[in-house]
């Protein structure tokens, strides 16, 4: 029989759901055994002890996301983005992912992705996948959107796009087929079926949405807009679902005013606003979008520029919130909050069975140490482990 391994972090200050409290945490097996004031090393036990110096202990971010297999082409199959590489994530700290694809349903593929999704979690951290694309009806690797949730387990809801003039402007019918078979799924697998919805710049902003909330009974929670930020009437829109249907909101962290994105909320701004208006924090998360391309585009619909979303947003944005609430109100919106939203059982909290996906920063809130599955994984500016061709 294998012997665990256990490491214990001391003098470390943790965050909880009240606070954070100083204290050690015992990890072994890849999961956080125990938590307390002033444990001690098990006994008759190997262990490696781990003096965290007064830093704080945070879950590793959940970035839900995220362009695995890269995104873009809007301007040639030159400028298709390149796929994520296990440091990009560990630098950001993010310890747990879904991908999924973009515009191109065409050039990419439900197949690579699984098959990506599959690789990052050999090389050491955990990942999910939604089938589907922007097009409908959409791309999937079985039969239908209701059997690749129901059969593969990786992938845990369908990504489709809505008031974007590169979507296929799919009927309130297409739309209600694609909840009712994403609710249809989950019910068999206790997964939590999304159907995330990518928002573009259109008039039309939520309307779709709104319509097939008013003419079917899929729970709003089915029902995830993303991209909400983009532009102001999106977000006031946003604003009003979230307070008359309970619609979840995911706010993307690379889209902000400050790196180029015109018209845009800044991400921290709009959880001001969105408490302001009385929704519940919990309705809310913060992603990357990260290695998706950033198009922009004239009034005539001239391609005029292409980025590269990033991964550093999405902590940037948490320093921001920082400055106005408390590190455990707004943690849950990397964390928390979205392991709920993914059903994903102990992820996003720092407690005993949890998964010992740790994040170590210093009172400005820079990395300096991420755990994925108990394991160390970049201390410092070291990364201990890479992908597998890095």
């Amino acid at each position: 029989m294998e012997t665990i391994q256990f490491t214990l972090l001391k003098n470390a200050r943790l965050l909880t759901p009240t606070g954070i409290r100083p204290g050690s945490l015992l990890l072994g097996n890849g999961k956080i055994l125990a938590l307390g004031e002033d444990l001690s090393p098990p006994y008759l036990s190997h262990c490696h002890t781990v003096n965290i110096k007064n830093q704080l202990v945070l879950p590793g971010m959940i970035d839900q996301h995220v362009h695995l297999t890269g995104g873009g082409g809007e301007d040639g199959f030159h400028t298709r983005t390149p796929e994520v590489t296990l440091s990009q994530l560990l630098k950001a700290g993010i310890t747990s992912v879904m991908g999924l694809l973009g515009t191109d349903g065409t050039t990419r593929h439900i197949s690579s992705l699984f098959a990506k999704v599959m690789g990052l979690r050999h090389e050491g951290i955990s990942a999910w996948m939604l089938t589907g694309s922007y097009e409908v009806p959409t791309v999937t690797l079985t039969d239908s959107v209701k059997e690749d949730i129901a059969f593969l387990e990786p992938v845990l809801g369908v990504k489709t796009a809505i008031s974007d003039h590169r979507s296929s402007f799919p009927t309130l019918h297409e739309l209600i087929r694609l909840g009712t078979q994403a609710r249809a799924a989950a019910l068999m697998t206790r997964k939590p079926g999304l159907v995330v919805m990518h928002l573009g710049n259109a008039s039309s902003a939520l309307q779709p949405l709104e319509e097939v909330l008013n003419h079917c009974d899929v729970p709003a929670g089915h029902f995830l807009p993303t991209h909400v930020n983009r532009q102001r009437h999106l977000w006031d829109h946003s604003l009003q679902l979230a307070r008359s249907h309970k619609v979840n909101l995911d706010i993307t962290s690379g889209i902000n005013p400050e790196l180029g994105a015109r018209g845009a909320v800044k991400p921290s701004q709009a959880v001001i606003e969105a408490l302001d208006n009385g929704i519940d924090l919990s309705q809310l998360t913060l992603s990357s979008d990260g290695n998706g391309s950033i198009p922009a585009f004239d009034a005539l619909g001239n391609l005029t520029g292409l980025t590269v979303a990033g991964f550093d947003s999405l902590l940037q944005e948490i320093r921001d919130l920082h400055e106005q609430l408390p590190l455990e109100t707004i943690w849950p919106l990397v964390a928390g909050n979205v392991a709920h939203r993914l059903k994903l059982s102990g992820k996003g909290a720092l407690l005993p069975g949890y998964d010992a996906d740790l994040l170590i920063v210093d009172d400005r809130l820079e990395i300096r140490a991420v755990w994925a599955k108990g394991q160390l994984m970049l201390d410092g500016q070291d990364l201990l482990v890479k992908g597998t061709f890095e």
